[in-house]
């Protein structure tokens, strides 16, 4: 029986990964570790929490210490590691954090898995998801492949950026089992919603302002998060060690598209005569750094592992806004801070 690690497994996309894991290999022991920063809601997990093959740890990446014995104790077979600070406004205010989190605590990693796997590592593989926002901003035309130029513009995929490049580092110089993903934006069931869409969706049900950065003009290409744990689980398995692997949704859309379309939708399904939610859209000062035009080629996966979306952003969207709506008290519990008294009342006690 394998033991695999899954690093930020509490969090959006980490989630996702876990509960897929879980359910699609009984046979795998899974080892969700997560620090519960604001971003971390094991109640994302309920559904699982109970499966044999799952358990929690707390633990911060930072520690490289507690990472050593960790691996030491569990001697994991696989690391997917997903924690991350990864809110870009956040990384404005508070850069260091980042640096902290996304290189530090990857590099904690990496080392813990040198040290375990050292001349035994056949078999093993560390996995690290990233982000397109390390390629840097593209213009009208062309998509960011698997050997576009790094050019990251803002603290947070500055961050990101050297991280992946500790992660080949030791792929190249210790011969570490390693691979990379980068993904493009992510959107569904469990985002925190300081997010565009769950923050806009949870907006427009209070009736309060929709803050549109500059024009609404950036272009962002939207990736299902279930269709993105599929891919996760499609490369740990299939992809090959040293190699990176683009994941995106081909769908491209401007800010200002995509409110307006959420505004058509939330009006449509609240009941709201049309028009009324796009009243409160408002613009307001361009982010520092803000690029203009993500975009992802995944040819290479889809034609090396065969991974394909299977979601078209309208319908995504339409089951994104019904999960938001239909799971109220998951969303107040999230905006009022409640959700962090899950960890204390089914963990803690334990």
């Amino acid at each position: 029986m394998k033991t695999i690690l899954i690093t930020g497994g509490a969090g959006f996309i980490g989630s996702h990964v876990v509960r897929l894991f879980v359910n699609k290999y009984p046979d795998y022991n899974i080892v969700n570790l997560d620090k519960l920063t604001y971003a971390g809601n094991l109640a994302n997990l309920k559904d699982v929490e109970n499966k044999s093959n799952y358990e929690f740890v707390k633990a911060d990446i930072v520690d490289g210490e507690a990472m050593l014995k960790l691996f030491q104790e569990r001697q994991f077979d696989g690391v997917i590691h997903l924690a991350a600070e990864s809110h870009v406004d956040r990384s404005i205010s508070n850069p260091t954090e980042f640096v902290f989190t996304n290189v530090i605590g990857t590099v904690n990693l990496l080392n813990a898995a040198c040290a375990i796997w050292n001349g035994q590592a056949e078999g093993k593989l560390f996995y690290h998801i990233s982000t397109d926002e390390v390629y840097g901003s593209l213009g009208e035309e062309g998509m960011f492949t698997e050997t576009t130029k790094y050019d990251p513009h803002s603290p947070y995929s500055a961050s990101k950026a050297s991280s992946d490049h500790f992660v080949r580092a030791y792929h190249d110089t210790f011969g570490l089992p390693a691979l990379v993903s980068n993904c493009s934006n992510n959107y569904g069931s469990f985002q925190f919603p300081e997010k565009l869409i769950p923050l806009f969706i949870n907006n427009i049900r209070n009736n309060k302002p929709l803050p549109v950065y500059g024009k609404g003009e950036n272009i962002r290409d939207w990736l299902w998060v279930e269709d993105h744990a599929r891919a996760i689980d499609v490369i740990f398995h299939q992809g090959k060690v040293g190699e990176t692997y683009n994941i995106g949704g081909h769908n491209e859309w401007t800010n200002i598209s995509l409110i307006k379309l959420m505004c058509e939708i939330m009006d449509r399904k609240l009941g709201r005569e049309e028009g009324t939610s796009e009243k409160l859209i408002t613009y307001v000062k361009d982010r520092a750094g803000h690029d203009l035009r993500y975009a992802i080629d995944s040819t290479k996966l889809q034609k090396e592992l065969s991974w394909v979306p299977s979601l078209q952003f309208e319908e995504g969207l339409e089951k994104t806004i019904d999960w938001y709506l239909e799971n109220e008290e998951w969303l107040q519990n999230v905006t009022s801070g409640d959700y962090q008294k899950y960890y204390e009342g089914q963990y803690q006690k334990r």
